[in-house]
């Protein structure tokens, strides 16, 4: 089984959300349907612009938490180095 560390925006340098799941498309789904009360849905944040897979939910637990404390600068250099335009990458992973 894969597990993902993710990246959500609003909008290019809008507001960040970083997460963890074993099932990408389904998580992302579910954030663009805002299904889950909380912060993606309050600030719309339903772009996936970022995500990494990972063999074992312990190493991807580990880079959530890793993610979580980085300045935004930062962050913002890891989704640019891929992906410089912010582009939504949801419907790639939906193939």
């Amino acid at each position: 089984m894969a597990y993902y560390v993710y990246i959500l925006a609003s909008r290019r340098d809008g507001a960040i959300y970083v997460g963890v799941t074993n099932d990408l498309v389904r998580r992302v789904y579910e954030h663009r349907i805002k299904a889950v009360p909380g912060f993606t849905k309050k600030y719309n944040i339903t772009q996936l612009v970022w995500f990494e897979t990972y063999d074992d939910p312990i190493s991807a637990i580990s880079r959530e938490k890793e993610l979580k404390k980085w300045k935004r600068v930062w962050k913002t250099q890891l989704i640019e180095k891929d992906n410089p335009n912010w582009n939504d990458l949801y419907e790639s992973i939906c193939k």
